[in-house]
């Protein structure tokens, strides 16, 4: 949790210093930063034990399950940074597949399976759209395919937690 919260504060202090805040795509890529944030400390969180020794408990643990819903939200915030607005069928096809999967992640319907999909979806993509070892060391567009990447595979690593842990209490 401590880790956790120290990660936290570099997302913040990483948005102010950069004087980005507006940015959108900046917003919502560390906003997906932060739901993985979340679901790492869900998953921390231990059950509470009984004072009755043998006596099963309810499996209800609150601080986990709203941090999993709020992990599962904030996650698909990824999504919309892939959003272009062109018209072309490879276009339509990400917004139509991705956007039904982030539904699916953010209401906690087969959560596991949409997770997956978009695990295998968000791959490809970052493999295709930010490769950065293609671009030579000199030029400053491979830093941002690079940083582009990487916070694309921290996404990609929130949603594994969630193919590991499930949904949480809160989803259908």
């Amino acid at each position: 949790e401590i880790a956790c919260g120290i990660l936290f504060s570099i997302v913040v202090l990483q948005t102010i210093a950069y004087q980005i805040l507006w940015d959108v795509q900046f917003l919502f890529r560390n906003l997906a930063l932060v739901g993985g944030l979340a679901l790492v400390v869900a998953e921390s969180k231990k059950e509470a034990r009984s004072i009755f020794a043998g006596v099963p408990s309810l499996g209800e643990n609150k601080p986990k399950t709203y941090l999993m819903l709020g992990g599962r939200i904030l996650l698909v915030f990824m999504f919309l940074t892939l959003v272009r607005f062109e018209f072309s069928v490879m276009q339509l096809f990400q917004l139509v597949i991705g956007g039904m999967l982030m539904c699916l992640v953010a209401i906690g319907f087969r959560t596991k399976l949409s997770s997956f999909m978009l695990v295998l979806w968000l791959t490809l993509f970052n493999i295709y759209m930010n490769a950065f070892w293609t671009i030579p060391a000199y030029k400053p567009m491979r830093d941002f395919l690079k940083y582009d990447f990487f916070q694309t595979m921290s996404v990609i690593g929130g949603l594994l937690m969630l193919v590991s842990l499930g949904p949480g209490g809160v989803s259908m």
